[in-house]
This record gives structure tokens, C-alpha cells and sequence, in this order.
């Protein structure tokens, strides 16, 4: 460590290290100050997220799911309704999930489309020819 400090360039270094850190505490950030309503737009909030559930429940997949359960849409949107705020959010975050997911195979067969290009165009690099009739 000691050869390391008699170093010129360790000093050097130093120096530069410490003009930067100067130069950046030099910028001051803005700072804002708000008072966040506690209670205001819940039901705003509660509304978007019924409105969320819903547009799951009118998928034709989850339609058929539930009435091979026996529960009808109106029966399930009437338990949504009656749902507390913490439960509706969770099934609205849930429904987020199933939405992400629910992309009717277009992702699969853009997968499909890009894996027979690639193998098309490695027959190609290697001189096979592909001949299709």
C-alpha cells in the first residue's frame, strides 16, 4: 500500500477523483413537496379495477371455465362487486397475469415463423438446397 501512494499516479488520480465528486455535488436536484390524499379517487381506483376483472371474465376461455363450474358471469361480477378493496386488488393484479398471457398463440406462431427462417437460412450458409413444391 505504501508503494501504491508514493505512486505519482495515485496522487494524480486522487485529485481527479476528488474534482469530479466536486463537480457532481455541484448539481442541485429539484424538490417537489405535495400532500398525497389518504382516501380521494378510491373509487375511481376500485372502478378501473372491477372494469380490469371484468374484461378477463368476458374472455371466452374463462366464460367457459366458469360455467362448467356451474357460476354464471353475473354471478361472479355480483361476488366481484361484493369483494373487499385488498381482495379486489388482488384478483385485479391476477387478472394483469392472466391478460399477459392470453395472446391467442400469435407468440407461437411468430416463434414458429422465425425457427423455420433460421433453419432455412443455415441450409442455405452450408449450400443446401431447399427446393419447395
Amino acid at each position: 500500500m505504501v508503494t501504491i501512494r508514493r505512486a505519482g499516479w495515485f496522487f494524480v488520480l486522487a485529485i481527479v477523483m476528488a474534482g469530479w465528486m466536486g463537480v457532481l455535488g455541484s448539481f442541485r436536484g429539484v424538490a417537489e413537496a405535495g400532500v398525497i390524499a389518504s382516501h380521494g379517487g378510491a373509487g375511481d381506483l376500485r372502478a378501473a379495477e372491477i372494469a380490469k376483472v371484468q374484461s378477463v371474465l368476458e374472455q371466452k376461455v374463462v366464460l367457459q371455465k366458469l360455467l362448467d363450474y356451474g357460476v354464471s358471469s353475473e354471478e361472479a361480477m355480483a361476488k366481484i362487486r361484493s369483494m373487499s378493496d385488498s381482495d379486489l386488488h388482488r384478483l385485479a393484479t391476477l387478472a394483469d397475469r392472466v391478460a399477459a398471457g392470453a395472446d391467442g398463440g400469435v407468440g407461437w406462431l411468430i416463434g414458429l415463423a422465425i425457427l423455420i427462417i433460421l433453419i432455412l437460412v443455415i441450409l442455405m450458409l452450408v449450400n443446401k438446397r431447399v427446393v419447395v413444391r
